[in-house]
């Protein structure tokens, strides 16, 4: 049995890893036309017909995250092809961050104290798609045009990013 100094440190040791696990995100097409949903610092990119969905796991300490959709694509079996809005550099798995105008799902896990993360919608380098983007322990973004209100607009426009608890799920939809 272990003492209860130890099991003090057993319990703190656990909340600290739990503070650090991965977010998940959902991301999903509503729109009636194939979009080439793609991520960056994780996740890649792929092709989501019309109702699919893609899960993918951001670790913890993940800064300068980004989703975002890409229109008019088309990509050969090695990958390589091109895209109407949002290609980032011919790739369908992007590991750069793609070509304007794109509406950007931003994000950063767990990176500052563990314990938060932020998130926001941002159209500073244009916009290409309508875009709901949300965190299970805290508001939903809506963006349905170009100058979409809840949109991080300007460098200087820092009151749209918004906290969530670690540990959140996400959900970035296209055409909501």
């Amino acid at each position: 049995m272990a003492s209860p100094a130890a099991s003090s440190v057993l319990f703190l040791l656990a909340a600290m890893i739990s503070c650090a696990s991965a977010a998940t995100f959902t991301i999903k097409n509503n729109c009636p036309y194939t979009v080439w949903p793609a991520a960056t610092p994780v996740g890649g990119g792929r092709q989501l017909n019309p109702g699919q969905t893609w899960t993918i796991s951001v670790p913890a300490g993940t800064k300068s995250g980004r989703v975002w959709g890409r229109t008019g694509c088309s990509f050969n079996s090695g990958g390589r092809g091109h895209c109407q809005t949002g290609d980032c550099g011919g790739a369908l798995s992007c590991t750069l961050s793609g070509q304007p105008p794109l509406t950007l799902a931003e994000f950063t896990i767990g990176y500052t104290n563990g314990a938060n993360d932020y998130y926001d919608i941002s159209v500073i380098d244009g916009y290409n798609l309508p875009m709901d983007f949300s965190c299970s322990t805290g508001m939903n973004l809506h963006c349905g045009g170009p100058r979409c209100p809840d949109a991080y607009l300007y460098p200087e426009d820092n009151t749209k990013t918004h906290g969530c608890r670690g540990n959140s799920n996400y959900k970035v939809t296209f055409c909501p």
